[in-house]
């Protein structure tokens, strides 16, 4: 909703943003008191001598009514055309156009003007299942009509029938969607349906209904997957109806490849919303962005590799990891994801946000802790973001658990139960990139213990030092660790015996007070710092650079008691010589030193003064 307006679509055709807005045929009195900007009360008072006389069509619904638009007073009638046009013109500016950067900015702002009171981490369910059934059911609809015209085309042999009505048989047949990867959309959960009904008093229970049926129908991908929370939500129908209608302004002009990317960017754009909403609880399922990319980028995933990532939260790093590969060229449809999330919510998170781009993978729902659902599983590339400094309990893991070769954390820190999961499961040529808490870094007794133990087998390839406020409303500092099981060669250079630093906690672009990110230009310089050091072709030629980086021997670390804290090694980035002489700055220091002490002297004098004012 856009001003108050039910109804808004948004269109493209060849490659430009067409706007159709128009008035429901039918609007309760809230709807219209919302629109006008005056109270309920107010709307009713001018409309009830109307309805009484049966000149305003009016179904009563509760306490309220449901009003036939054509029928309300022309002056009425006219303020609303009037509003319609100031959406118009709010909505169709000046950057709308080829660019579609600032869609689901709008989506975003239009949801959550409808929220309320409702907490941030219960609307988020609400919200991102619209967002997939929207997706699944243009989907399939896309589907159905490229069937319906090559049915009646007699130039595709492959799909016409001559006889129209054995054409439905194929356009019907649940096959030719799965076929293609498209989830089967029963009639009744389908988006014009729902549309149709989205100010229906009982739209809860369409939505439920609607979730229940596309499940039923695809059980092997969403058993158990869909949100059918849209009933019992405290969430009036209306508003519901409202949110049906915000989803319904994306209609790109039959290209779905275009409506996936903009979905999956709006679905990824919300997720980080809600967790700026809800603070230190969003980093649960969501990772930023562009922490996301950078640790991609260093891994640089290929075709037909097994990525896993045994924390998945909602699923952004195979998101990425799958927009890396197609970006270079090569084709994502042959990766392997495999994912692990203990919190049954974020899983379905999960499960919707990579249907909505079409990616598969095997997600599965448990605590990697103590039910690991992946045993046997060896991965070429292991990204994660476990929780940090979590609490756990090591009596639950047997004493010749494979995973804790190196050691048994505390149960009051996980970070090494997680970091030992991780080597676990990588092939003998994997790579793992994953982020930590910088408690990590440094730690002793049985945790330091530990990383002694990895150090000395040479399982640590890279550490970067990221700077605080990464994480929405958290300021905890973290650290990149990439750590590999084949450092001799392979892929890259023959690194053994070596590990690179690099402290890129001055490199960050602040974007509020509270949270800072990596631009695309500061990936790419710490991304290409890795390559040189690894000696990947094309690279620049590697180099120390005091602040910055280091390449640090096995020596080094042993001598630094296994600390793997970038600070350490990479040393005080060296200052400009601006030519001017030590003496005479000492001289100029002094000078502006004395100039202080006089002032504080002065103000010091002031203050007594007036104090004596007060006979104090």
């Amino acid at each position: 909703m856009i001003n108050g307006l039910p109804y808004v679509y948004l269109t493209f055709k060849n490659g430009y943003a067409i706007f159709v807005i128009m008035i429901n045929t039918q609007m309760t009195i809230a709807e219209i008191a919302k629109v006008l900007g005056i109270t309920r009360a107010g709307v009713f008072n001018k409309l009830k001598q109307g309805i009484r006389d049966g000149v305003i069509k009016a179904t009563q619904r509760g306490r309220s009514y449901l009003i036939e638009v054509d029928t309300l007073p022309e002056d009425i009638k006219e303020r609303l055309k009037a509003e319609r046009d100031k959406a118009v013109a709010s909505v169709l500016d000046k950057k709308t156009g080829r660019d579609l950067g600032g869609i689901e900015k709008q989506l975003w702002q239009a949801a959550d003007k409808l929220r309320g009171s409702i907490d941030a981490s219960e609307y988020k369910y609400i919200v991102l299942g619209l967002l997939f059934l929207k997706y699944v059911s243009d989907a399939f609809n896309q589907r159905r009509e490229d069937l319906g015209k090559r049915t009646a085309d007699p130039k595709d042999k492959e799909y016409y029938i001559s006889n129209e009505k054995a054409r439905t048989t194929i356009v019907d047949d649940k096959d030719q969607y799965k076929s293609e990867g498209i989830f089967y959309i029963p009639l009744k959960a389908r988006w014009d349906y729902l549309r149709d009904h989205a100010m229906h008093h009982d739209i809860g229970k369409y939505l439920d209904e609607a979730m229940d049926a596309i499940e039923a129908e695809n059980q092997k991908q969403l058993k158990g997957v869909l949100p059918k929370i849209y009933t019992r939500t405290p969430l009036e129908s209306h508003i519901l109806g409202e949110l049906v209608n915000i989803f319904s302004k994306i209609q790109f002009d039959h290209d779905l490849k275009k409506e996936t990317d903009i979905l999956g960017r709006t679905y990824e754009y919300f997720l980080s919303q809600f967790a700026s909403a809800e603070g230190k609880r969003g980093g649960e399922f969501y990772t930023p962005r562009c922490l996301v990319r950078l640790i991609v980028e260093i891994l640089s995933p290929y075709e037909n590799v097994r990525i896993f990532d045994p924390a998945c939260g909602s699923g952004g790093m195979f998101v990425q990891s799958n927009d890396f590969v197609k970006y270079n060229k090569m084709d994502a449809k042959t990766l392997s994801f495999f994912g692990q999330e203990s919190n049954p919510n974020t899983y379905k998170l999960a499960k919707m946000n990579l249907a909505i781009r079409g990616i598969d993978g095997n997600i599965q729902s448990g605590n990697s802790y103590y039910e690991d659902k992946f045993p046997d599983l060896r991965a070429d590339f292991v990204i994660a973001n476990p929780p940090f400094n979590a609490e756990w309990d090591p009596k639950k893991l047997s004493d010749n658990d494979p995973r804790i070769k190196y050691g048994s954390p505390p149960g009051s820190n996980a970070n090494f139960m997680w970091i030992q999961h991780f080597v676990h499961h990588l092939a003998p040529t994997g790579m793992a990139g994953f982020v930590m808490a910088n408690g990590a870094l440094a730690v002793s007794g049985r945790e330091g213990q530990i990383r002694k133990k990895m150090i000395e087998n040479d399982l640590v390839d890279v550490v970067v030092a990221a700077p605080a406020k990464l994480f929405y409303s958290v300021a905890l500092p973290v650290s990149l660790w990439f750590m590999t099981k084949s450092k001799g060669g392979g892929r890259f250079r023959d690194r053994q015996g070596e590990t690179l630093f690099i402290d890129a906690r001055d490199i960050f672009e602040p974007i509020s007070k509270r949270q800072v990110i990596f631009t695309d230009e500061q990936i790419k310089k710490i991304a290409n710092t890795v390559r040189a050091w690894r000696g990947e072709r094309g690279a620049e030629k590697y180099k120390n650079k005091p602040g910055y980086c280091k390449s640090v021997k096995l020596d080094e670390l042993v001598k630094n008691g296994y600390v793997l804290t970038p600070g350490r090694y990479v040393g005080v980035a060296e200052e400009k010589d601006d030519g001017v002489p030590f003496g005479e700055k000492i001289k100029k220091l002094s000078g502006e030193l004395k100039e202080y002490f006089l002032e504080g002297k002065e103000l010091e004098e002031k203050i007594l003064n007036n104090l004596k004012k007060f006979n104090v």
